[in-house]
């Protein structure tokens, strides 16, 4: 509810992610609760805010995670327990789209993975020339933010807050992580 918000109130792109994201932005569109269909698994990846932003001459997918307080999630490990084929199916897809072997870190949180590899979707449908994963959170005290570094790390990334890490992964356009800190005023 918070990232709706935000982003009604700023009828734009929010401030905190254009800092991250760069100047001259253009939004295209925003769709709240926006599902991306993944193989495997019996649910779709749900993105808090999806959006198409134009930057000059080159467009940028971006699936946004908004948090306030709610931690990201099951980790890897805990999300396998008792695993499917259907979410095998997904991992191991989740895994080559980012580059990584199968099966990642168990204690990683399994939300960052799949909402990243969502915007990478997202970026071959619209034919995008990149695409970000930001993690929008409401949380004044930086909550669940050493879920995220972790993840960057995964990637050879060191994470801090409003500092845009980009990643070029094989075949797939440069994707860029976040984390940014959203005004209190609308938890």
């Amino acid at each position: 509810m918070a990232a709706a918000l935000s982003w009604e109130a700023a009828q734009d792109i929010p401030s905190e992610l254009t800092a991250i994201l760069g100047a001259d932005l253009e939004l295209l569109f925003a769709i709240p609760e926006h599902k991306v269909s993944l193989p495997g698994g019996s649910r779709q990846s749900q993105c808090d805010i999806f959006a198409l932003i134009r930057c000059r001459d080159t467009t940028c997918a971006v699936a946004v995670e908004a948090k306030v307080s709610e931690p990201f999630g099951p980790t890897i490990g805990q999300w396998l327990e008792g695993a499917s084929e259907g979410k095998i199916t997904r991992l191991k897809f989740i895994c080559d789209k980012l580059a990584l072997s199968y099966p990642p870190p168990p204690d990683l949180r399994y939300q960052l993975f799949h909402r990243t590899v969502a915007a990478l979707v997202e970026a071959e449908r619209f034919k995008t020339d990149t695409a970000a994963m930001i993690i929008q959170s409401f949380s004044q005290k930086h909550r669940w933010f050493e879920d995220f570094a972790a993840f960057c790390a995964l990637f050879g990334a060191v994470a801090a807050r409003n500092v845009p890490i980009s990643l070029r992964l094989p075949d797939q356009p440069e994707l860029f992580l976040g984390w940014v800190t959203g005004s209190k005023e609308f938890c």
